[in-house]
Parts: C-alpha cells; structure tokens; sequence
C-alpha cells in the first residue's frame, strides 16, 4: 500500500468538507487507541462521512489511489479489529448516526451505522417494542459494528445473535458501488443470503452503512433471581428446568464463578452482595413476558424451590423491585472492570455446545493450573448458549508483565480444550487481529480455502481492512 498522498487527501478533504475529516493529534490518537490496549492505530487521517453517497466516494477515491481503508463503529471492540496500520485510512460512521424508521406494524427498524445501540434500544421502547441486543458497551458502541462482529450480548438465549436480528443491510463495497439490501422480508430464497456474508465479517468484505432490524413487543414482566449452585453441572439441569417450566420465558441465564462475584462487590461502588452465604458458582437467572397477565415473580418462585428440592440451588433471592435488579445486573457486568483492581488478565471469548460447559470449565482451570501455579480463574459469561468469558487473572505473587508474557501459551492451552470439545475460539468478539492466527491455526483447511476465496472475490486488491479476520 502507498502512503495517502497530497492529491488523495485533497480529494476526501473536499469530498468531506470541514467537518468530515481530522488529521488532528488528540484526535487520531482517540480513534488509534484500541479500547483492551493491545493493538496501537497509526492512521494520520480519519474520516467522518455524513451519508452512504458520502461513504461510497471516500471508498472509490481510496480504490483509486490503491490505498486500504479500515471502518470503525464506537471503536470499542476487542480484537483490534478497527485499527488502522501505517498508509491506512481510517473512516468512522458516527455521523451516520440517524434512526430513519420505526414501523410498529412491521416490527422493524430502519438505522444508519453510526446509530449508538442504547439509541436505537431508547427509540423502540417509545414505541412500546424492544430491540434486545445488549451489551456492556450499548451506550458507546454503534450497530454497525455490532453487525460487522455478529455481536451476542445477554439476550442470545432468548432472541438469538446480532445476525438473527437483521433483515437487510446497506453496504459500500470495496470499488465504492453500492449494495442495496435493505429489505424488510421476512422469507426471500433467492439467492445466496448476501446479508449474511456481510455480518461478522468485520469489515472485510464491505463498509455495512444501513439496517433494517428486527423489533419485538416489549416486555410488560421481568423476574430476576441471584442464585447460588452448587456446580456448573447443576446450573445447566436448572437452565434445562427453567425452560420446562417457563414456556421459554427466560431472557437471559448468566454463571459466574465465586471469584469474579467477590471482585465486583469488593471493588465496584454501591453494589451490595446478593446473598450471605458464599459459594463457588453464582447464577443470574431473568424471565421477561410481553403479556400483562403472566405473574413471572411467582413463576421464577416456584422454579427455584423446585430447584431446591432437587438440590440444584442452594440459595437464591429474588429482586424485588428495579434498584435490586439493576444491583444484580451491576455486579455481572462489572466482573470485567472489577478484574483490572487484581491485576493482569488473559482473556478468552470462546464457545462450546452447552452441554461441554462444564467439560471446560473443569478442563480448563486445572490445564491453566498446571501451567501457571498460583493462577487465579475467573470465568463467567452466557452459560445459556454456550458462551464462556473464560479469563484468568494473574497469581498474587507473580509481576504483571512475566504474567502477560504467558498469554500465547495460556491460548494454546484454553483453545486446545475448546476445540477438542466442538467449539469455537471466539464466540461473540470477532477474529480481528488478536485472533488471525489462531482461526488458521484451527480452522479446517477448507474453511479457510472458502474464506479466502470470498474475501478475494468481493475485494481482490484487499482493499478494506487488510490483515483482518483472514
């Protein structure tokens, strides 16, 4: 790739106006700044488009100068996935900001890319529906790049992944022609499912700058309930109960382990703990009901005294009133803050079949044990679908940068286990850079033969966000 010269740049300053671009210091240094730290942007431009026609010239300008351009959403991913290299121009969609339609008879939404997700949540509620993707950073992160990471969030059980909550897209392709998808169909069998090879596919294969998404009634019930189990094999029996006896009613089913519990209340403000007793393995449990009539307190009630009686629970309370349950909300999304207060982390945003979570979890902890004794465990995350926040923070008594230093070696370790158990070594995260080795590492060889055979179809001069994914 050749640097942005003085005639490209020109071109996108004018195309853009004042307010579409920066070169400026603190700016670029704000959007080069990968959120987890590990990956460092060195793009000297940014882009700010106001409009898909905006989007498509800055892209057909970049093709034209033969130079790569890397889209960015709320800049809040995990994987580097949004970092600009050297010569690269970076383009972020937060102008693009609107909610064009709400259509309460269609259950959808029509947004730009830049919308920020709790928008787009806050806009269906005032139309009594609900959009469920949600997330730790719904506040900052925008649709588009939920949508190019194939986001999961909390609510997967229930109403699927950020893909299952699509039913069209708007998408700049490498040579700055665009793809008009913004169906609202429901059923549309003709022809390969161009939508789907644009989400997750974390901006490789095309700029994602419109959606129409799926909306749902909005809840008028929510029960919440802190539970203490005595395993991981005894929260799945009670997942399996719960949806039983629930009619599916459940939204959301979280475990946790002791550890990652005691540092939310311990170094997170005004969180107060659930439950008196202590115990190793936590669960958070909400049913969620759009129809008035439905008394889900007594429902979840009746679930966790059978589960008592079946010695699947110890101990459990129930939220009585919207301060207690965003109180036990705090405490499980907070575990990733909490974890920076014990020191260094290596994370793993991995996924098994439900049923293998409890292989993995007892593989897994004894496999990082024996490499790094001392090692302190902290795994959490969507038990419901599989979807394991498998971190470990490091021993007491090791320095941080001797304890991160072993972060390749605990990889190896984890995602062995993982694929040994038919899951994936990135459940809701993306692939980015973080994990561009590991996919080829662990992927078939005809997986990668398919992958990189699309990506060289639809971009062949590997124009959009080289070196990412494949």
């Amino acid at each position: 790739m050749t640097r942005p010269h003085d005639a490209a740049i020109l071109e996108l300053k004018n195309l853009l106006g004042p307010k579409g671009w920066s070169m400026e210091r603190d700016v670029l240094e704000t959007h080069n700044r990968e959120a987890r730290g590990k990956f460092e942007g060195h793009a000297d431009i940014i882009l700010f488009p106001a409009s898909t026609d905006e989007v498509a010239k800055a892209v057909a300008i970049c093709a034209a100068h033969a130079i790569a351009i890397v889209p960015q959403g709320g800049n809040t991913g995990r994987c580097g996935g949004a970092v600009a290299g050297q010569d690269q121009v970076l383009l972020n969609l937060k102008r693009m900001n609107r909610i064009t339609e709400i259509d309460a008879r269609d259950f959808t939404a029509t947004v730009e890319a830049g919308a920020i997700l709790k928008t787009i949540q806050d806009a269906a509620e005032e139309h009594d529906l609900l959009f469920p993707l949600s997330l730790g950073a719904e506040g900052s992160c925008q649709i588009g790049g939920n949508l190019a990471t194939n986001a999961g969030g909390l609510n997967v059980i229930r109403y699927g992944n950020a893909r299952d909550l699509v039913l069209g897209l708007e998408v700049v392709l490498p040579d700055g022609s665009i793809w008009n998808g913004l169906s609202k169909l429901r059923k549309d069998n003709s022809g390969y499912d161009l939508r789907d090879l644009f989400i997750g596919a974390e901006g490789t294969l095309g700029i994602i700058t419109k959606a129409t998404l799926k909306l749902f009634p909005h809840p008028k019930h929510i029960a919440t309930a802190w539970v203490a189990v005595p395993s991981p094999e005894a929260a799945l029996d009670l997942l399996a109960l719960a949806r039983r006896t629930t009619g599916d009613a459940i939204a959301a089913f979280e475990l946790m382990c002791g550890f990652a519990h005691d540092m939310s209340v311990t170094h997170l403000p005004n969180l107060t703990r659930p439950l008196a007793s202590q115990t190793d393995w936590h669960v958070l449990i909400e049913l969620t009901s759009s129809r008035p009539t439905d008394d889900l307190q007594s429902l979840l009630t009746d679930l966790l005294g059978d589960a008592m009686e079946g010695e699947l629970a110890r101990d459990a309370t129930l939220a009585q009133s919207d301060a207690q349950r965003k109180n036990l909300w705090a405490i499980r999304e907070g575990i990733p803050e909490a974890q920076g207060f014990e020191g260094g982390s290596i994370k793993h945003d991995v996924s098994v079949p439900v049923s293998k979570v409890p292989d993995l979890l007892t593989r897994g902890m004894a496999a990082a044990r024996d490499l790094i004794p001392g090692i302190r465990p902290c795994p959490f995350g969507h038990v419901g679908d599989g979807n394991i926040h498998f971190n470990f923070t490091q021993p007491l008594d090791m320095d941080k940068a001797d304890y991160l230093a072993h972060w390749e070696n605990l990889n190896r370790v984890i995602h062995d286990i993982v694929a040994g158990l038919g899951g994936s070594i990135s459940a809701e995260h993306g692939i980015g850079q973080l994990k561009r080795d590991e996919l080829a590492h662990y992927a078939s060889a005809e997986k990668l033969k398919l992958l990189r055979a699309v990506k060289a179809a639809i971009d062949p001069d590997n124009r959009l966000n080289p070196g990412k994914v494949v």
